[in-house]
Order: structure tokens, then sequence, then C-alpha cells
């Protein structure tokens, strides 16, 4: 196994750059192809989310494969490689697995134990698939990931270490209340028709939200999406006693209208650029906010027009300042704190001291000049330093000039309309954010927000079994290393007693049916009980760590043809990817 990861996500690059490396699903197939299309690479898949991408490969060189990938990512990604490649992490063999097993099992997603990763992997295993670029190991791998992806949320509590990305992003609307409270009885609007959009859509129907509105290029899947919503919670919720879910679709070009009576917009679509711009945001909450209401993010202003006046200095002798005292005045300061004397140089400073401390000398000039730099003395230096400690203890006793005057709370109104931008790159404009009466929450803030999440103790129950089952795989992966070579060498045997049987039928031509047949099963069982110790021992063997070299001594000892193992390898894969792919149309 020579498995190879090449990838970017949330915890290696900044949003940006995430944003600006997003591939479509026509860069996704390119990507592939011109991966296993290179010499050093067998295999390929992409894992392509809204905040990773990753290019996984069985690679035959590990430095060139680096080198291939890392170039076809930045080639396809349009990021150039000097500039991707400080965020790039490289996984190899068993880190490798341990790294996918990893994000299945949602311990590397933004929001820990999320459960849409599973999809996604599902995606992209059948995209390889139906691509032909996904041999033994990559499914195999992806396959096994996708199991213990599913025994890590049935046998623990990752679930509750973390939501999906939509739930976790809702839940920054709610000011710490349940969404569902939150929700009920509002109007959204979905932008957008993938499984994010849908997951979105099902996530406000669940919680209770009185309209959905589905907006998509394509309008007939909006229609779908919304036909589906109506059936599978409008009838229940109403059932239980709660309000039917009144789902609509509409054309983009509805959406700037829709959002003026909308109190919620989810956005995630595969657009490469924005789709709800700051100004038609701006024109869907105008006149629902009152006028003049300061803009800014919540809880944060950028209105400084209600603080209190700068107080006046009650120092005597304000007239006869040698300092430009107008200029140093603003920004809640009085004239003898920190903002009078910020930025100016030496000698004005010591002007200054020797004027608060009521000296009349004004050494500016003279310390400018060359003859008075050149005599400077360590007594003169001290003289300086205890001047401005002098300064330092008169406006020190007047601790209230000294620190910036209280500013008022500048109150904001309650968000009219929040806004989840799930989309990489972003759909929303980020600026909007800035609008008064407008809430907007996207992957970067959320990235900010679960940075501090608190871990679940189910984290390490599932840091165990991907510990567990990555072993197990490698033991698998390396047994299976070992069977075609173990097959060609029983082939090899059978060879030789159909040669011998057949050379003992020309010396003895009237040997009996019966002794022949004979003679003939206890050839072949002598071969069976001869090979069958050492071929057991040797899968065995094999399967431990180190294992790999036990394939190559078979070969030389028993001198099979490379050739010939070669090809038992290449028929068990292709039975296989059969089988699989067939797996796979049934599942569907």
């Amino acid at each position: 196994m020579s498995l190879l990861v090449v990838g970017l996500s949330h915890r290696s690059a900044p949003v940006s750059v995430l944003e600006r490396a997003a591939l479509s699903l026509d860069a996704q197939v390119k990507l592939v192809q011109d991966t296993v299309a290179a010499e050093p690479a067998t295999e390929a898949a992409v894992l392509a989310t809204c905040n990773r991408i990753e290019l996984y490969a069985d690679v035959d060189k590990f430095h060139a494969g680096v080198a291939e990938l890392s170039t076809l990512l930045a080639q396809h990604s349009g990021v150039g490689l000097d500039e991707l490649t400080p965020y790039l992490y490289v996984h190899y063999e068993d880190r490798a697995v341990h790294h996918l097993f990893s994000v299945a099992c949602g311990l590397d997603s933004m929001v820990v134990g999320e459960g849409q990763i599973l999809g996604q992997i599902k995606d992209a295993l059948a995209r390889a698939q139906e691509l032909h670029t996904a041999g033994r190991l990559l499914n195999d791998l992806f396959q096994q990931g996708l199991r213990v992806g599913k025994r890590a949320h049935s046998e623990t509590g990752i679930d509750r270490a973390g939501q999906s990305l939509v739930t976790f992003g809702l839940e920054q609307f709610t000011a710490g209340a349940d969404v569902g409270s939150w929700a009920r009885g509002k109007r959204a609007v979905v932008i957008g028709a993938g499984s994010m959009s849908s997951l979105a859509a099902a996530t406000l129907a669940r919680a209770g939200v009185g309209e959905i509105v589905i907006a998509n290029r394509t309008y007939d899947r909006a229609e779908r999406l919304a036909h589906l919503l109506e059936e599978q919670y409008g009838q229940r919720l109403t059932e239980e006693g709660g309000t039917g879910v009144l789902a609509r679709a509409i054309p983009m070009e509805s959406v700037p209208a829709e959002l003026t009576r909308a109190d919620v917009a989810v956005s995630c679509t595969g657009a490469t650029g924005l789709v709800l711009s700051v100004d038609t945001v701006a024109a869907a909450v105008e006149g629902r906010v009152p006028e003049g209401a300061p803009a800014g993010p919540e809880g944060r202003t950028d209105i400084r027009s209600d603080i209190r006046p700068v107080l006046p200095s009650v120092s005597p002798g304000d007239d006869d300042c040698p300092l430009d005292l107008p200029a140093a005045q603003g920004g809640g300061f009085s004239v003898l704190g920190e903002a009078a004397v910020a930025g100016m140089d030496a000698a004005t400073l010591e002007q200054h001291a020797a004027w608060v401390d009521n000296a009349t000398v004004d050494r500016r000039a003279s310390r400018r000049t060359p003859e008075r730099e050149s005599t400077r003395t360590p007594a003169a230096d001290a003289e300086l330093i205890a001047a401005l400690a002098a300064a330092v203890a008169v406006t020190g006793r007047i601790t209230e000039l000294r620190g910036p005057e209280p500013v008022a709370a500048v109150p904001r109104p309650a968000p009219v309309l929040a806004l989840l931008d799930l989309a990489m790159p972003r759909d929303i404009d980020a600026a909007a954010h800035r609008l008064a009466g407008v809430r907007l929450v996207d992957i970067e803030s959320l990235a900010e927000v679960s940075a501090n999440a608190p871990m679940a103790s189910d984290v390490d129950m599932v840091r165990r079994i991907v510990s567990d089952e990555v072993a197990a795989f490698g033991a698998a992966q390396r047994a299976a290393h070992i069977t075609p070579t173990v097959v060609a060498l029983r082939a090899m045997a059978a060879d030789v007693v159909a040669t011998e049987i057949a050379r003992l039928e020309g010396r003895l031509p009237a040997l009996d049916d019966k002794y022949r047949g004979e003679i003939t099963q206890t050839v072949r069982r002598v071969v069976d009980k001869l090979l069958h110790a050492p071929t057991v021992r040797v899968k065995q063997l094999a399967a431990e760590p180190g294992g790999a070299g036990y394939a190559d001594a078979l070969r030389t000892l028993f001198d099979l043809d490379q050739e010939t193992v070669a090809a038992v390898s290449r028929a068990e894969a292709s039975d296989k990817n059969v089988q699989q792919n067939a797996e796979n149309r049934g599942r569907s």
C-alpha cells in the first residue's frame, strides 16, 4: 500500500485561501483524470467539501507523488503553487488511512461529530468509480471509512460533541435559545438545491418555520425540493399538532423580492461569484429597521457621536504650554494624558516636562543642533529622565484625566434578517454584516466560534475506534498484498501436478482409471499439505507491520513469474470492483 493524501482544510488554511481553491464538479473530474494520467499515480479520488479539498492517490513513489499531486491541485484550483504550498498537508500510508477515518467520524470537521461528511465521502467514492479511477486500494479505503464513520456514530455519543454545520450555524442566531423556538413561524429563503441546501431546508422545516422558499438556477430542482418538503414535513407536523410547512419554488431572479419579507436566508450554491450583493441585502431590509439605526456588527459600534466631551486641563499655565494643545486634544483624553504626548520626539517631551515642572528653559532648539548632539553626556540624559519622571508624577495624580472617558453604548436594533452563508466560495457579500438589522454568519465566523467549542468525552472513544480500525485495515491490506503471490504459487503447484500426472499416463498407458485417480488425488494432497503451513504462516507474517517483504521472498524462493502474480492481482481487483459497483447501484 502506497496511499498518499495531499490537501488543505479549515485547519490548515484561512477561509480566503479555501474560497479561492474551491473546485467545481467539472474541475474535480478533470483533476482525478489528470492524476491517474500522471506517472506516479495508479488510482485517484477527490474529497471536496465546503471546508476541505483532498486528493487521494495510490502512488509508487512518495516524493514524486507529493510533487505531482501538489502541482495538479494548484493547477486545477487556480491558486499558484507557491501560494498554496504553505497550507497543504501530506499524509502517507497508515497516516493517510488514519486521516480519512478521522474525517469520516467527524473528528476533523469544523463542528466535531457532524454526520454530513459520510455522504460526501460516499459521493467522492461513487464519482471515482464512475470515472474508473478507484482501484482496489481506494475502494477498500473509502468503503471501510464509511463503515468506521457509521460505527463511531452508532457506538458512541460523538453526535453530542457537535451538530451538523447547518444546525450549528442556525444556533448562532438564537442567543442561546432553542433553534425550534427561534425559528417557529418565520419565513425562510433557501438558495440552492444541493445536498447542503436540502439539509438546511429540512432543518428549518423540522424547526417549525412557517414558510420556506427554494431558489435554484435549475428551477425544476427547486420545485422537486419544495414538493418533497411539503410531502415529508407539512402533513407530519400538522398531525403532531404543529403548523404544516408551506414550501414553494421560485426562480433565482425573484430572490431579491422574497428577501424583503424573509426572516432568515440560507445560501449554499456552487457559484464562483457572489449570489447576494450588499446592495441587494440593504434593499431587502430597507424600511424594516428604524431610521438612523447604527450599523456595524452586533455588540460593537462605529458611531462615536455620543461620547462625553473632552475635559479641560485643571493644571495652571495652560496658555503658556509650549505644545500645540488643540491638536493633541480628542479621543476622550485630557491634554495632560497620554494623547497629549503620544508620538512626540524626545526634545518636545522634555520641553513639556519642563513646563509641567514650572521650568522656563526651552531646550528644543539647542537639542537639535549638531553641537548639542555631540556633547551629550550621561548627566544630560539623567536630567532628561528626571524631568520626564516629574511629568509622570504630576499627571499621575490626576488619574481621572489620564484615562479615556467611558463610551456610551449605542443600542442597535434586533436583526430583522438572519443570513447563513454555507458556501465556499462565499455566496453573500461579507460587507452585509455592517448593515443595520442584518446578522450574517458564514464559514469564517463559524470556524472562529467552533474553535473553542467543548470536546465531548465521546471523542476519546472515537479516537480509539479509529486507531483500532487503522491497525485492522493495515493488516488486511498487507495480507491482501501477499494473496496474489500465494494464489500464483498454488497455481504453479497445480501445473506441476498436472504435468507429472500426464507424464505418468504416458509411461503407464494401461493404468486402471481407479488407480490413476487415486494416484492423482494422493499427489495433490501431498502438495496441498506441503504448501498449507507455509502459505498460512506467510499471510499471518505479512499482516504484521513490516511484513510486505514476505511476498517478495516467496516469489524469489519459488521463482514465481512476476507477470503471473500481476495478472492474478488485476483479475481480483476487477472482480471486486464489479461487485462493489453492483452493490452501490443496488443501494442507490
